[in-house]
């Protein structure tokens, strides 16, 4: 917008000698009293009030825009041309409002051709808008008086609004295609905002939320926002434990301040798909400028809301804390709590009486979570710093149907205990309660059976469970013996509330259809072991004798047990005794 007013004034007051100097932050103007006060009143009062003291130096404290803004000014007030762009628009509006160049003193003064050229060309446009807002960052609090923020802050939302509308599945809509093509789409405007502080940062993304911008759209702005003006939130994040101890300077200050508006302007986790990544970098960066409580408890929350789609890595969060493990376990622990209460709360607002069972999709995300933390356990538990209590802690807070098998809970404890050779006896007994025998592998429970970490009560457990298990097997039982064991609280009390009543049935529930997992494992074990037998005796075949010896050796194993498995294989049995025993002194053998 170029400024034509009239072409002679230059003319007129070329040959005139300035009769009024004004002097604007330590720079002098020499001019002309009359076309200042022909459009300025503030300039008209100050020379009004300097004739008393017959002065011609006038002073002008403050102005917005500095020196700069008050020449275009000057050259609006003598008529001269020059250009209304976005980069002065907001400085000659605040610059205008200061010498009071309203209507009272001429017709289309500097004040209404500047809203002129905002309402016409700044809010019509996005880029223009953000701007123009980072331009008033700069100015002083008459931009927010004359409304020049609220307007392009709106105009930004109602632009970008409109812009999706217009988009459509081109744009934004994009919830069927790959996350290349839908991060494309959502960066055409994102871009631009990042260029703001961030108090009219957080003023833009809320008019966006009440204009209605699709919550994914938000998110990839504040992922944006974070990346770029928070250091060490990206894959490369550095970090520095010793930088805690020193005095924090302004910059980490500001990190600080960044960091715990973007967590509050994060949308409701139900309506958007914030990356899990993403989180635990906010988390690892507001452990590091010390953030609010709040802030770190709510995106510990937010982590727990979805914990089930974490990896490994990113539980792995540095300890800041001298002297303390070399992870912080706390915030797992934390994080673990609140994931274990969203799933009761999901139980609880289940109101029906069909339980959920195993296949729930809130069991699911629980017999995830247990495998994931038992390979965070056996991650920290070389630690030589990590406390027992802390260890225990973290074994303990998971229910036991969060786990099918215990093997990784066994490998867990097994590495602490090597890494950790001091432990005490009653210690080492408090760690391998923990392991459920009946819920071991074969392959675990032969490791536990000769493994001379563990207290000799834990081994004699596994044994006998072992042998359990298979006399059942080779018996024809189906496992009726651990199943009549676990229902015996099955049946409710009558002196117990119908809600106290339905949670114990669903907790039997639970625990059957657990025991059939675990059941259905172990099948899959021992059809392994047959086939394996099977190849044995085909691949023997060819020697007469050494196919009979491993019948009779096979034979013998069976009867270990002396199960009634019927006539025939007893009577095998009776007659292979002597091999029996060797086989079973072969099998336990502790080396």
């Amino acid at each position: 917008m170029v400024i034509m007013l009239n072409p002679f004034a230059c003319r007129i007051f070329s040959d005139v000698a300035g009769d009024i100097t004004i002097v604007v932050d330590g720079e002098s103007f020499l001019l002309h009293k009359f076309p200042l006060v022909s459009r300025s009143g503030k300039i008209r009062k100050m020379v009004a009030d300097a004739k008393d003291s017959n002065s011609s130096k006038l002073e002008l404290h403050n102005i917005p825009g500095g020196p700069q803004t008050f020449e275009l000014a000057v050259k609006f007030c003598y008529g001269m041309n020059f250009e209304i762009t976005t980069a002065n628009v907001a400085s000659l509006r605040c610059a205008a409002e200061y010498l009071e160049m309203t209507e009272d003193y001429q017709d289309e003064n500097l004040i209404v051709r500047t809203e002129v050229y905002l309402n016409e060309v700044v809010v019509q446009s996005l880029e223009k808008s953000v701007e123009v807002l980072s331009i008033c960052e700069m100015l002083p609090p008459v931009a927010e008086e004359v409304g020049i923020v609220n307007r392009c802050v709106e105009a930004v939302a109602v632009n970008a609004c409109k812009e999706q509308l217009v988009s459509g599945l081109s744009r934004l809509d994009c919830n069927g295609e790959s996350d290349e093509l839908k991060s494309g789409c959502l960066e055409w405007w994102i871009e631009d905002l990042s260029a703001l502080g961030i108090d009219y940062y957080q003023r833009v993304v809320c008019a966006m939320g009440r204009a209605g911008i699709r919550p994914d759209s938000i998110t990839a702005s504040l992922m944006h926002y974070a990346q770029a003006s928070l250091k060490g939130i990206g894959k490369f994040q550095i970090w520095n434990p010793a930088r805690m101890k020193s005095n924090r300077t302004m910059a980490e200050n500001d990190q600080r301040t960044i960091l715990e508006t973007l967590v509050s302007l994060l949308p409701n986790e139900k309506s958007s798909s914030i990356p899990q990544n993403f989180l635990f970098g906010m988390l690892r960066m507001g452990i590091m400028v010390d953030a609010s409580i709040a802030c770190k408890l709510e995106l510990e929350r937010r982590i727990a809301f979805r914990l089930e789609m974490v990896s490994l890595d990113d539980l792995l969060i540095p300890s800041i804390q001298t002297g303390d493990s070399l992870f912080d376990v706390d915030t797992v622990h934390r994080i673990l709590i609140n994931f274990l209460q969203r799933i009761e709360d999901e139980d609880n607002d289940d109101c029906g009486y069909e339980s959920e069972g195993l296949g729930s999709p809130g069991h699911g995300s629980l017999l995830k979570v247990g495998r994931l933390i038992d390979a965070y356990l056996a991650e920290i538990a070389p630690d030589p710093y990590l406390s027992l209590q802390k260890f225990i802690a973290m074994l303990e807070i998971l229910p036991d149907y969060s786990r099918v098998i215990d093997d990784g809970l066994y490998r867990a404890i097994d590495i602490y205990l090597k890494a950790h050779p001091m432990l005490t006896e009653h210690e080492c007994k408090k760690l391998c309660k923990f392991i459920d025998c009946q819920k071991l592998s074969q392959e675990a429970s032969n490791h536990a059976a000769q493994n001379d970490r563990l207290p000799v009560q834990m081994a004699v457990r596994v044994l006998y469970f072992e042998q359990l298990r298979l006399q059942n097997a080779l018996s024809g039982s189906s496992g009726d013996g651990f199943l009549s064991q676990r229902m015996s609280s099955g049946v409710p009390s009558a002196a117990m509330s119908p809600r106290d009543n339905y949670a114990s049935l669903r907790r039997e529930n639970r625990e059957l259809k657990l025991e059939i997992s675990r059941m259905r494992v172990r099948l899959s074990e021992l059809e392994k072991e047959q086939m394996f037998m099977k190849q044995g005796m085909i691949d023997k075949s060819g020697n007469g004798k050494t196919f009979l010896t491993s019948i009779s050796k096979g034979i013998g194993r069976i009867g270990i047990f002396n199960g009634p498995t019927g006539g025939k294989r007893q009577k095998s049995s009776r007659k292979s005794r002597g091999d029996g025993k060797t086989g079973r002194s072969r099998r336990y053998s502790v080396s």
